[in-house]
This record gives C-alpha cells, sequence and structure tokens, in this order.
C-alpha cells in the first residue's frame, strides 16, 4: 500500500510505501536529526496537520503540551497513510574554495572532495589552469545517523558501519556522476579520522576506546569503481595524522602555509570536532578536543545549523536584544554563532555570571531561547579549544596571546565575530592576529591534485600528535578555561 506525505509549506507531495520510517523520508527534505534518530532530542519536530501519528512517551517527555498542537518527533514514526506535515525547508549555504595558488600545470582533470560530518563539497578542476568548472555541494547523508562523529562511531558500532560506508560512497559518486567529465585523472578526498575510516572501509572500533588511534592512518589509495569511474583514474584520501585529528587538517595546515610559518602560528578547526595545530620553524604539534557540536548547534535546546531561520547574532541595544535571523524570517532555532554572540549579551546584561549561572532561560526572539544548559555546553566547547591551544603553545615555551596569526576554518570559524570569541574567552589574543580563513580542507584538497602525495604523507608523520587526556595538566587547565573573562 502506497501513503502520500504532503509537505507544508512548501506544497511537495511524496508518494512511499506503507511503513517507510519518516527518518527515511525527510531527511532530504531538510529535517535535521540531531541525535541520530533515538529520540533524545527535538531536532526533528514536525506537526500534524492532516492524518494521524500516534503519541509516543518518548514525545510527550520532550515536546510537553506541544503534543496536543500536533508536534511529533519524526524519528519516532512510519507512515502508516496519508499525511500533511508541517516543517520548514531549511536551505544550509555549504563553505566553498575560491582562493588562487601556485601550481604546476597537469594535463586532464580533477576532482576535490571535502568530506564533513555536516556537509559535502565537491569542485571540478581543469588540471592545466587551476579553473574550478563545476561545484557540487549537499548535506552529509550519513547525518540522518547522528549530527557529530561520536554518533556516527556510536551507529557503526551498532552494525550500521557497512550503512554508514554505502550512503556516503553512493552519495559522493552521484555529486561526482553529475559533473564527470573526461579525461579524469585524479580524485582527493579529505576528512576527519572518522569520515576516512568510514569511507575506506576501516574498523572505526579502534576510535572508539582509549588510545583512539587510526587503525590505518596513513594515504589510502581507493578502487576507482566504488565512485563509478574508470580505471585510469587514481581515487585516494589523504592521510590523517593522529588520533582524531584527519585528512582534513592535514589539507589546512598546507593551504595555510603553517609547516613552514617562522613565527609562532595556529590552526584551529571548529567544526563538529574542535582541532587545534600549532607551529613554529617547521615543527608542529596538533591536537583533537572533545569540544562537542555546540558551536553547530547540536546538543543545545533549540540549536539548529546555520541555515534558514537560525539566530546567527544577537546584540545588546538600549539594553534589550536584537537578533538577526538568517533569512529574514520568524526565528526556529539557534546556530552556533548566535549562540556565541546571546551568551555575550547575557554577560553584558549580567544574566549569565562569569561562572556560567543562568537563572533562567534567557528570551531571544519569537520564542526561541537560551537555557542554563545551552550556556553548560558552549562553556564545555569552548572551555576544551581553550584548553588544548594553551596546553600545544606551553610546548613552545608560550602562551596564546603570544601566537602572531591563528587561523580560523570551516563555517563557524568564518562566522563567529573575533569580538564575541575574545569575550567568552575562547580566544586570548588579539583581534587582529585572528584570521578566518575559510574552507581551508578543500583549499588543501585542491592543492593535492598537483602535488607529490609522498610529500604530504611525510609531513603527517612529522607533526607530533599530544592527547590531552593523557596531559596531566589537562583537568586543571581546561576546569579554569570554562570560566567566562569577568
Amino acid at each position: 500500500m502506497m501513503a502520500v506525505i504532503t509537505l507544508s509549506p512548501a506544497g511537495r507531495r511524496l508518494t512511499v510505501e506503507a511503513g517507510t520510517r519518516l527518518q527515511d523520508v525527510l531527511f532530504a527534505e531538510g529535517v535535521e536529526f540531531p541525535c541520530g534518530g533515538r529520540g533524545r532530542c527535538r531536532g526533528c519536530r514536525v506537526r500534524v496537520l492532516q492524518g494521524r501519528l500516534e503519541t509516543t512517551a518518548e514525545e510527550r517527555e520532550k515536546l510537553g503540551e506541544a503534543v496536543e498542537e500536533g508536534w511529533r518527533l519524526a524519528c519516532r514514526h512510519a507512515v502508516d497513510g496519508d499525511l500533511t506535515l508541517e516543517l520548514a525547508q531549511w536551505e544550509m549555504p555549504v563553505l566553498g574554495d575560491e582562493t588562487a595558488f601556485a601550481f604546476v600545470p597537469q594535463t586532464g582533470l580533477g576532482i576535490a572532495v571535502d568530506l564533513g560530518t555536516t556537509t559535502i563539497a565537491v569542485q571540478l578542476l581543469d588540471l592545466a589552469d587551476g579553473h574550478v568548472l563545476a561545484v557540487k555541494t549537499a548535506l552529509n547523508a550519513q547525518a540522518r545517523h547522528g549530527a557529530d562523529v561520536l554518533s556516527r562511531v556510536a551507529y557503526a558500532l551498532q552494525g550500521g558501519q557497512d550503512e554508514l560506508q554505502r550512503l556516503i560512497r553512493e552519495q559522493i559518486a552521484a555529486m561526482i556522476g553529475d559533473m564527470l567529465q573526461e579525461p579524469l585523472r585524479r580524485v582527493v578526498l579529505v576528512g576527519n579520522t572518522v569520515m576516512h575510516h568510514l569511507f575506506c572501509g576501516i574498523d572505526i572500533a579502534p576510535l572508539a576506546t582509549h588510545p583512539f588511534l587510526p587503525r590505518r592512518p596513513g594515504r589510502v589509495n581507493l578502487p576507482p569503481g566504488i565512485l563509478g569511474l574508470g580505471s585510469e583514474t587514481e581515487v585516494v584520501f589523504l592521510p590523517c595524522i593522529g588520533g582524531l585529528v584527519g585528512a582534513d587538517i592535514l589539507a589546512g595546515v598546507i593551504a595555510t602555509g603553517l609547516h613552514v610559518r617562522e613565527e609562532l602560528s595556529a590552526l584551529i578547526d571548529l567544526g563538529t570536532n574542535g582541532e587545534v595545530v600549532v607551529g613554529r620553524g617547521g615543527q608542529l604539534l596538533c591536537t583533537s578536543t572533545a569540544a562537542g557540536p555546540a558551536f553547530e548547534g547540536a546538543r543545545i535546546s533549540m540549536g539548529m545549523r546555520a541555515a534558514s531561520g537560525a539566530i546567527d547574532a544577537v546584540e545588546v541595544r538600549d539594553g534589550v536584544l536584537s537578533c538577526r535571523v538568517i533569512g529574514g524570517g520568524t526565528a526556529r532555532g539557534l546556530c552556533g554563532s548566535g549562540l556565541v554572540d546571546a551568551v555575550v549579551a547575557g554577560l553584558e546584561l549580567r544574566s549569565i555570571q562569569p561562572g556560567g549561572k543562568l537563572a533562567a532561560a534567557l528570551p531571544l526572539a519569537d520564542g526561541v531561547t537560551l537555557s542554563p544548559p545551552d550556556v553548560r555546553e558552549l562553556q564545555l566547547a569552548k572551555g576544551a579549544i581553550a584548553a588544548g591551544l594553551r596546553i600545544l603553545a606551553a610546548r613552545f615555551g608560550a602562551v596564546p596571546s603570544d601566537i602572531t596569526r591563528l587561523y580560523l576554518a570551516g563555517a563557524f570559524g568564518n562566522s563567529i565575530a573575533r569580538t564575541g570569541a575574545r569575550r567568552i574567552g575562547l580566544l586570548r589574543l588579539e583581534e587582529n592576529r585572528i584570521v578566518p580563513a575559510g574552507n581551508t580542507a578543500l583549499q588543501g584538497a585542491k592543492r593535492a591534485l598537483f602535488a607529490d602525495l609522498q610529500d604530504w604523507e611525510a609531513l603527517a608523520q612529522r607533526i607530533g600528535h599530544v592527547a590531552l587526556n593523557e596531559e596531566p595538566s589537562f583537568e586543571d587547565v581546561f576546569t579554569e578555561e570554562m570560566r567566562f573573562p569577568g
């Protein structure tokens, strides 16, 4: 038996078989599943306008009285009849890269892939002149099984690794197929260690337990057939550096020139995981931090990605909060940059104390609020990043304020206000030393299309990896960095 799902306000009609999980249908329509469909958050809420979805105990706990107004958690239901559902058609821009760089011309074409936990960016290049001929971007299809790497690892360990591998290989193959031109010489992929293992078919279990070391961190050459390409195409996933510091950070080091800078410099990627690299005079150290996905809106009570309807900026005007909403419509949630700004505003109004105490939820706009647990999530995230940066800087006999240039990579790193980052104590150095660096992972992947990849593997092997959980001072430094500056 078939059923029709009508989506409001877009008016789209989807015909599916009865028994199909809503999670499998609605992810492609913009509904988020931050907890991977486990019923632990409210990210996948939709409203039933026509038809029937029986209320579950989890929904009554998470949604309260809103269930009487028709709100449900999409992850808890399958289709058993025609439905009309209200949901937002969120549009999320994916950060690309158009940075020019020096290269030695090659023959043929190349494809660079930035395989992020949240988003994917693919660019087709003419290797003769470096021009970008085509671009494809998308949300990572694996996200229906969780918004962050920990959720993906958990799903993989429960028997879902083959499914995650299939999803991402098919998605990237389809994206390449839409832009494919011949002759295609090389495809280079970068991503964090979890994405590396899931795409390459490497057992994910070592990344789930101490000491969190990848099983095969080096460069992986893959059969071109997995992407529907001919045998003449080289398909390579660049090497990881160590621990949870992946190929995307190696690409970022190359893109920013961190490996050749003589003065103390740093790179921070503020994505669903937090990676930090500090270097000077060719010596490089890196670490990954358990920052969690708060910077991308996950685990925040009304959090969402930086998409239409998200509050992305907050300021105090004449003692009153003023919010900016992406797309200019009604606010539906709070993304990472808005979260930072909201906390900064709360500190300015003295609603939030330096220790992080917020007595009651802080109203922002259109029913969206900042809750006390949200402030705690931000403290944990920024405390982990700041502690990691401080510990790496100390290995060079320095403190973060000694860093002459700090590159912020990724979408959140390019959207966060530098003033706000300093105010909450995330970055403790002068604003003019903080450089939004764009999508350094994609830029690095493009550079790799022209490079001798053995040199890249050698660089990955000489970057030292620092495991923060083994640092005696980490807990004390982390506790100190969780506080907001007075």
